[in-house]
């Protein structure tokens, strides 16, 4: 089992990072000290990671993001595998960046806004951000405040951020993260299906799952059974279940990785799960499908 780490909350209240906190808005400049290949890491704010030097891989449920030097990505609130490239030394700007303060962004320049690309951008869990010589100049500028020795005033690192959202909004080079940031005016909190269906194999907890959807624990379950008419938890394990079916007719992935990435804490309760809904043990069924498959 990978265990998941709360970026935002890890950094924010660790002493070994050098940021700046603002409110809920988080500033970091962050040298990677991962030893291990892989990393399971999850947030409840969407952040912003700029590449200033190494490389990293993030694996999200719908897709592999891999970022070098000079790359700008970002991530909505959620879960990710992370993989080091242990070539060259991984050191990275990120910033967190609140749904609220994004809306108050989009409503203070929507007069010049030409109207949200609503489509399959805004399901995706990640979106690379295409730079140009103002972006570039812009994280320039950003690090000037993380090498220098004096504490640059809380207003300016919200004018800042407030900067890198409109070049963004306006820029006209990013169309899908600015239709993004509009279509969070749809509402004051994410959509609870699109965290769930994104993150439903990761090992979160559900506290982690109610702070995902910016919602207590208690509207988080009230919710929950509004709309999928069962408990969390039982959605969760049948979710899961069905998830690795499908992932054990990869003849690449044996029985224990499938577990791991489906979310089950360890191999013997993956076992007797998947047993009692399928009726046959997950290496039994495999071997069944890849040999049917070998077959036809």
């Amino acid at each position: 089992m990978i265990p998941m780490l709360n970026t935002y909350d890890t950094i924010r209240t660790s002493l070994h990072f050098n940021k700046f906190v603002v409110g809920e808005l988080l500033f970091v400049e962050y040298k990677c000290p991962i030893e291990q290949e892989a990393a399971g890491v999850w947030t409840p704010m969407d952040y912003f990671v700029h590449v200033l030097s190494g490389r990293k891989t993030w694996r999200t449920t719908d897709g592999t993001w891999t970022a070098e030097k000079g790359q700008t990505l970002f991530f909505k609130k959620g879960a990710a595998i992370v993989y080091q490239d242990f070539k060259d030394d991984f050191c990275v700007l990120v910033f967190f960046v609140s749904d609220n303060f994004i809306r108050d962004v989009v409503r203070e320049v929507s007069g010049q806004l030409s109207g949200q690309r609503d489509g399959y951008a805004l399901q995706k869990a990640a979106i690379l951000v295409n730079g140009d010589v103002t972006l570039a100049a812009y994280f320039e500028s950003m690090l000037a405040y993380f090498t220098g020795t004096a504490k640059p005033a809380e207003t300016l690192l919200t004018l800042k951020l407030k900067e890198l959202i409109v070049s963004i909004l306006l820029g006209g080079k990013n169309p899908e993260l600015a239709g993004y940031f509009q279509s969070l005016l749809k509402s004051d909190a994410p959509v609870l299906s699109q965290i769930m269906e994104a993150n439903f194999s990761y090992n979160l907890a559900l506290d982690d799952f109610a702070r995902l959807s910016h919602r207590s624990l208690s509207t988080f379950k009230r919710d929950f059974r509004r709309y999928y008419q069962q408990s969390p938890g039982k959605w969760l394990l049948q979710k899961r279940l069905d998830y690795s079916a499908v992932l054990l007719k990869n003849p690449t992935l044996n029985v224990s990785q499938v577990a791991l990435d489906c979310g089950f804490e360890d191999l013997s309760h993956f076992s007797r799960a998947f047993k009692e809904k399928f009726g046959t043990s997950p290496a039994n069924y495999r071997k069944g499908n890849l040999g049917a498959a070998q077959v036809s």
